[in-house]
């Protein structure tokens, strides 16, 4: 038996967060995915609540799971009401999981001033649904809602609570820290004496709000919590519940506590189940953000490239992410030399080549570049100055025209392009929505007969920064721009006094990058 089981409650809990929606087939691939992963217990929702989650068990209990149980999530019977003739209570067991956890009211403050029932009633409530589910044969987990405030203001109230559902059969008490405002220190005590009461390990369920969400989840397991509650990626109301992607690598990989069977998938389910949700990833997200293992400062790239541990606390791969090293104008001659080589190219430690790249990557940066997050403008650059890249076409010029008539409500946008390409001239006009569009649309008139494949590449995303805003509308544009072909994806930077031209500095850069990738291809 594992020593912490994982509960994973992101389609409920994780859905009251703020923008975050999943369909009922989003649900179903949600649920597949936790489940082959490794996780234990996945609340599929509250049945009694919407359409979507009846809808949701119903699809599930077709399904065959390789390892998770699933949970429907509901509360306890009603004040004054048989359990028998509660209709949510009911609903529960309609869904016909294996496990059903409920949620009942520890604070007296909530029983009196929420409920509106006696503190006496309330125990009734619980005793009587928790004993009423386990009559038909489910595993039932007790969460006991504001637990440790109740207990701040009303130990003995609380702990009667907990007593109550545990004698009435409940399997797991799960303590939960609502308000997310406690610190780990109180959670730590305060689970010890639940399971000195008890006597036996409880679950915790903590929320993010004093950003000790994760924290206090660990402070808990090391004071005899034997389950963990939370959302992959820290979904959850207000600003989140504990992170899951967080918690299971140090659970694992800190205090060696098995949670799932192969780690190395856990930066592959926390970025599917962002992009299902529509979620841009955090990047500086603990383990499984693109900046987790990014080095910038040229001291760190150069300590990282003799001896990775020393700027890594855990390898990236053991989490399924990688080693990043980003070129900014705090790089060293070990950013360019890690980055040249993971892009299969070779350059001379202390030569003519690294001081030029060097000397033209502070300068670019000076007016405004960022090459962070253009690692296609980059490899351009180093290409460039090696001499290792032949110009597929030269630009020559190009013009947009964005023409406004307010009185028949018509707008239009017009590019002409002008290149030089295989020894002719060639010049093409294309209308666009906008004026990036419009430059897109002509320069891939003018590429698309010698190069066909650029039909394959699409802009994904556009992005527009001022740099120098202190000069009004003299200041400088950074554009970055994100494409893609369906198998990779890349980015570019162009920047410029005008924002056409930084686009189109940008828009060069991507369908340079894409056709010098293709040439190399096998």
């Amino acid at each position: 038996m594992k020593q912490v089981t994982l509960y994973d409650t992101t389609l409920r809990d994780g859905t009251q967060g703020t923008g975050i929606s999943f369909t009922v087939a989003d649900k179903l691939r949600v649920a597949e995915k936790l489940d082959g992963f490794g996780i234990d217990y996945i609340e599929g929702g509250w049945p009694g609540s919407n359409p979507r989650d009846v809808e949701f068990f119903e699809e599930a209990a077709k399904r065959t799971w390789k390892h998770a149980k699933l949970c429907a999530f509901g509360m306890t019977r009603r004040g004054h009401t048989k359990v028998e003739d509660d209709a949510q209570v009911q609903l529960l067991l309609d869904a016909r999981t294996p496990v059903i956890t409920i949620v009942g009211k520890t604070w007296p403050l909530h029983v009196t001033e929420v409920f509106r029932v006696s503190l006496e009633e309330n125990l009734a409530m619980i005793g009587d649904t928790v004993s009423y589910l386990k009559s038909h044969g489910r595993t039932v987990f007790y969460d006991a809602e504001h637990f440790f405030d109740s207990y701040r203001e009303d130990p003995e109230y609380s702990l009667k609570v907990i007593k109550t559902a545990h004698d009435a059969g409940a399997d797991l008490i799960v303590l939960c820290e609502t308000n997310g405002g406690a610190l780990p220190e109180y959670i730590s005590e305060v689970t010890a004496t639940a399971v000195k009461h008890l006597g036996c390990g409880v679950g915790i369920h903590t929320h993010n709000d004093s950003g000790t969400g994760v924290a206090n989840a660990l402070a808990a397991v090391r004071a005899g919590a034997v389950q963990v509650q939370g959302t992959i990626n820290g979904y959850g109301e207000r600003v989140g519940n504990c992170n899951l992607t967080t918690i299971i690598p140090n659970l694992q990989l800190k205090m060696g506590i098995e949670a799932v069977p192969d780690l190395t998938r856990l930066s592959e389910i926390a970025h599917f189940i962002d992009e299902l949700a529509n979620v841009t990833p955090d990047l500086r997200a603990p383990y499984v953000g693109r900046a987790a293992f990014t080095h910038k400062g040229g001291l760190h790239v150069h300590a990282v490239q003799k001896l990775a541990r020393t700027y890594e606390h855990v390898s990236p791969a053991l989490v399924g992410n990688q080693q990043v090293i980003v070129l900014s104008d705090m790089s060293g001659q070990s950013n360019i030399l890690m980055k040249a080589e993971a892009m299969g190219l070779s350059i001379e430690k202390g030569g003519p080549v690294v001081r030029d790249l060097l000397e033209k990557l502070k300068t670019l940066e000076k007016e405004g570049y960022e090459f962070e997050a253009a690692d296609a403008s980059f490899e351009l650059l180093i290409r460039r100055t090696l001499g290792l890249t032949t110009p597929l076409f030269d630009h020559v010029e190009f013009e947009c025209v964005f023409r406004r008539d307010t009185l028949r409500d018509y707008e239009n946008c017009l590019a002409t392009v002008k290149l030089h390409l295989g020894g002719e001239t060639i010049l093409t006009v294309a209308e666009g929505g906008g004026p990036v569009n419009a430059l897109d649309g002509a320069l891939r008139q003018a590429l698309i007969t010698r190069y066909p494949d650029i039909a394959r590449m699409q802009l994904t995303d556009y992005k527009v920064r001022i740099i120098d805003g202190h000069r009004g509308t003299a200041a400088r544009t950074r554009v970055l721009i994100d494409s893609t072909d369906g198998s990779g994806e890349w980015s570019t930077v162009g920047v410029s006094g005008n924002i056409i031209d930084a686009s189109w500095r940008a828009l060069v850069d991507s369908i340079e990058y894409f056709l010098m990738k293709k040439a190399a291809a096998p």
